[in-house]
């Protein structure tokens, strides 16, 4: 009975799409005050709730949020975002991407060209990368906590091409100068000849779990032309979380 009734206030609270009073939630449920209130202080102790007003007014949890997320297969987050992704691979003309990161690795599991029948594009692939070498990993790993990022360092850096970073201070400075910019790029350190932005994606508040990224050939994808495509991304990034935290929000 009490599972039940913590459900209920969590099914009211996710469909209302919005924050919700506790007379609300009492009046709808039936429930007496002081138990209502009760079961909603235990929902927000446990982060299944939360007040972002702090007014008493409660929306879905971000620990909600994660659990939700966490289950969230592949295509359930290729549908949500694949339109944004179409929509920015046409608008950019170059090929888009989005990258997740899971069981401490990161991988491709979308990818979106242009449109245009003129344009000479690259397709990176689906599955995992580097996660010192590619953009898509980097713009994860560099607002990961510092012991993983040690672990990233102290691993096997294994140099792809001659621009690959293989030093800690190569890393370290890399991984500063991507949170500052808020993107990641990668300038032929896996394959010459091609180069990459990414953006993070941060679902919530709890930290970057994908990532969405442009590829493209050396001769286009210069240093200025990746800041430029890169400040894109980021915004980019904030509408596809957003998509993201609607599509768990909807089936919590």
């Amino acid at each position: 009975m009490h599972l039940d009734r913590l459900i209920a206030i969590l099914e009211l609270v996710a469909v209302a799409g919005r924050p919700v009073s506790a007379s609300e939630i009492q009046k709808a449920t039936g429930l007496p005050k002081p138990t209502c209130y009760r079961l909603m202080q235990t929902l927000q102790d446990q982060g299944l709730v939360d007040s972002p007003a702090d007014d008493g007014r409660v929306v879905i949890g971000e620990r909600l949020i994660r659990i939700a997320l966490l289950g969230k297969s592949d295509i359930d987050v290729r549908k949500a975002a694949a339109p944004l992704l179409k929509a920015a691979a046409v608008n950019f003309n170059e090929t888009v991407f989005l990258a997740r990161f899971r069981n401490s690795q990161v991988e491709i599991i979308h990818v979106e060209t242009p449109d245009d029948p003129a344009r000479a594009f690259i397709h990176p692939g689906l599955g995992v990368r580097p996660m010192h070498a590619c953009s898509c990993s980097k713009a994860i790993a560099a607002f990961t906590e510092p012991e993983f990022q040690a672990c990233i360092i102290n691993g096997t850096l294994k140099a792809y091409t001659e621009h690959t970073k293989t030093t800690e201070a190569d890393l370290r400075a890399d991984f500063a100068r991507i949170v500052q910019r808020g993107f990641a790029d990668c300038d032929q350190e896996i394959d010459l000849g091609i180069a990459s932005v990414a953006a993070p994606v941060s679902v919530g508040n709890i930290g970057a779990t994908f990532s969405v990224g442009a590829v493209g050939p050396i001769r286009r994808f210069g240093t200025d032309y990746r800041a430029e495509i890169g400040m894109k991304l980021i915004d980019l990034a904030n509408r596809v979380s957003g998509a993201i935290q609607l599509c768990n929000v909807a089936e919590v």
